[in-house]
């Protein structure tokens, strides 16, 4: 760790199985850090890899110090693989978060760095462009915008985990202990001066995407329930619903006495009702449940991640 003091930036990527592409991820890496005015150093994070990725992060790390490798023990997630580089940070003024598809262009650093300089803690990167499918493009525009009118407090649209953060950004979010992470939420929640830089993503560079729809719900239901208490004020606007519609059935009831004598009877009436109050039951059940969950898996007080082993400066420090 002789050069500790020499490191401005740490650039953070977390990596699965991206052997296709991480060839082209290191020749762009160097390039950058070969030419920028503040010094660099890489945290390429293996979340347990099935193909060669941890191989090649042990190679690269042991030829050329500026890289550092940490090894997780197993897949714990892109969201704790990014926890995990930040814990080994060493840039005195801060980070930058990108992922290893090479959708987010780390060539970027030089304007994020610019802005952190004039005194912005966050510098995070809103997306003009995205060149994915219709369906995804309609799906992430409607949550980021669902997910702003339901938070607690203002979470940039259209902005993921890429971005630049100061070291005392750095230092809050690792002293952040919760097990259900949504980092770009953890972001917007720590405060200071933050700034938005429009960017064109690029399409990933090889390789499929990490993300399946079933990890996208995921992320989505902990940016919904870790940043918004929206959930459990619409069970209480459920339960008024509920008696509303029973009160104005039962109206409708009287009035059907009083009018003509009779009352509508019959098994459909009888079903409807028990689906109705059925499913809002199961609703309100299934929403208290994600909150539920949440203070589980916290008070377990698990480690967020665990670490094989880590190569810094070309040597394996621990393992």
């Amino acid at each position: 760790m002789s050069n500790f003091k020499n490191i401005d930036i740490s650039i953070v990527v977390p990596l699965y199985n991206e052997e296709e592409v991480f060839d082209k991820l290191i020749q762009r890496l160097t390039s950058v850090i070969n030419n920028t005015s503040f010094s660099c150093e890489v945290i390429l994070v293996n979340d347990g890899s099935s193909d060669k990725t941890d191989t090649l992060i042990q190679k690269i790390c042991k030829e050329d110090t500026r890289f550092t490798g940490v090894l997780l023990s197993r897949n714990h997630g892109h969201q704790l693989a990014v926890t995990a580089g930040l814990q080994y940070v060493r840039g005195k003024k801060g980070a930058m978060i990108i992922d290893g598809d090479l959708q987010d262009p780390p060539e970027l650093v030089n304007q994020f760095y610019d802005l952190l300089i004039n005194g912005y803690d966050v510098i995070y990167a809103v997306r003009k462009n995205r060149k994915e499918s219709f369906i995804k493009k309609m799906a992430y525009s409607s949550y980021y915008r669902l997910q702003k009118k339901v938070s607690n407090f203002n979470i940039p649209i259209d902005s993921g985990d890429f971005s630049m953060l100061s070291r005392r950004v750095v230092d809050t979010m690792n002293n952040m202990p919760e097990q259900s992470r949504y980092l770009r939420g953890m972001r917007a929640w720590v405060g200071y001066k933050q700034i938005a830089y429009e960017y064109d993503r690029d399409e990933r560079h090889a390789g499929e995407t990490k993300y399946s729809w079933t990890k996208l719900f995921e992320l989505a239901f902990n940016g919904i329930f870790n940043f918004s208490d929206f959930p459990v004020k619409i069970i209480t606007r459920l339960g008024f619903l509920t008696v509303i519609f029973s009160l104005i059935y039962f109206g409708y009831n009287i009035y059907r006495k009083i009018y003509y004598n009779d009352v509508p009877q019959g098994f459909s009436a009888t079903i409807l009702a028990i689906i109705l109050f059925s499913g809002v039951q199961l609703i309100s059940l299934g929403l208290i449940g994600e909150y539920v969950l949440r203070i589980y898996n916290q008070v377990r007080n698990r480690p967020l991640f665990i670490v094989d082993s880590v190569i810094q400066e070309g040597k394996e420090i621990n393992k």
